[in-house]
């Protein structure tokens, strides 16, 4: 199945069949498919949490507006934003840049300054918004390799950040979760997945100049 069709046969599940569970194998690819995701300056301000436990699962639907795929999902995925983007958080990356790839410090330094400077005059609020934007853009990616790896799943918007948050006990993980993804294997008998797919034609979304 080539990367078009896959995404034709992707969709959003309604109902997951609660009996079949994804491997680790699988697990492993959405895992190291999530730590290649772009982010903006390559500063990675996420992290996601895998849930693979149908107790907390069911805990968390009530959460997410009684939405029965949190429930019957093999894993549910939160895709979270770090709370604490300074100084501290960014010396970090460029440590990280400077061990990898043996960069000097002198040719890191004005970039980094640079960064910290930005992100020094950015009130929380423009901080936490930036972090999210990078949630989707993890978010997108992981959807597109759930596509080619037939992997049901169902991105969700809909849920109740903060009680996610008080369940999870992300605030001692200095963690807000932003995006949900149930995943799993799609029931037989969800009439949406034989739905066409409903989008605008490519002349009305893509301008060529």
């Amino acid at each position: 199945m080539n990367i078009i069709e896959s995404l034709h046969w992707r969709y959003a599940t309604k109902k997951f069949d609660n009996k079949k569970i994804l491997s680790q194998e699988k697990i492993d690819v959405l895992i190291k498919a999530f730590n290649l995701t772009a982010t903006s300056y390559g500063l990675q301000p996420l992290k996601l949490i895998i849930i693979r436990n149908k107790d907390l699962q069911k805990e968390l639907t009530i959460h997410s507006w009684d939405q029965q795929q949190v429930t019957d999902a093999s894993h549910v995925l939160v895709f979270c934003i770090e709370k604490t983007i300074g100084k501290e958080y960014i010396s970090k990356y460029f440590d990280n840049v400077k061990e990898i790839r043996n960069t000097p410090e002198k040719l890191l330094k004005p970039f980094k300054e640079q960064l910290i400077d930005s992100f020094t005059y950015k009130s929380p609020e423009e901080i936490s918004n930036w972090a999210a934007k990078q949630a989707y853009l993890a978010l997108g990616n992981i959807l597109t390799v759930c596509a080619i790896e037939k992997i049901d799943s169902c991105p969700m918007e809909g849920f109740i950040s903060e009680k996610y948050d008080e369940v999870l006990n992300l605030n001692d993980l200095g963690l807000k979760s932003v995006l949900v993804l149930p995943i799993g294997y799609r029931s037989e008998d969800d009439m949406f997945s034989e739905f066409k797919k409903v989008r605008r034609p490519i002349t009305d979304t893509i301008i060529t100049i």
